[in-house]
């Protein structure tokens, strides 16, 4: 996969896979990490990963909210995470692969435009 700017992810459109594509490499992922904000690698190197502190329970249920809506709407789904009320977490990987794909930084790109209310 060749590296791209967060507005050329948001651009595209995330593709059924059912297997057969391959994972991408912990380079490959690493450097397209650097396109996006506040993303990580898990110690898998399986998934990306962000997190976020915040206002209160509902704000993170009216952000995790909207990321179902456009989950839905690509077909991927990320695992959502609240904790301690206010700590969320999103987890992304293309499940039919166990790894990493073009659609998973597709996501978190869309994602990262989505408006989140974060503790002052």
């Amino acid at each position: 996969m060749t590296t791209q700017s967060a507005e050329q992810l948001r651009a595209k459109r995330c593709l059924p896979c059912e297997g057969g594509v391959p994972k991408l490499t912990n380079d490959e992922a690493q450097a397209q990490l650097t396109r996006l904000s506040g993303w990580s690698l898990t110690a898998d190197s399986k998934r990306i990963r962000k997190d976020w502190t915040v206002k209160n329970f509902m704000a993170g249920m009216r952000f995790f909210n909207k990321v179902a809506e456009i989950a839905e709407a690509e077909g991927h789904h990320p695992d959502l995470h609240i904790a301690g009320y206010r700590n969320v977490t999103i987890e992304i990987w293309t499940h039919a692969i166990d790894g990493l794909s073009e659609n998973d930084f597709i996501l978190a790109a869309k994602i990262d435009e989505l408006p989140v209310e974060l503790k002052s």
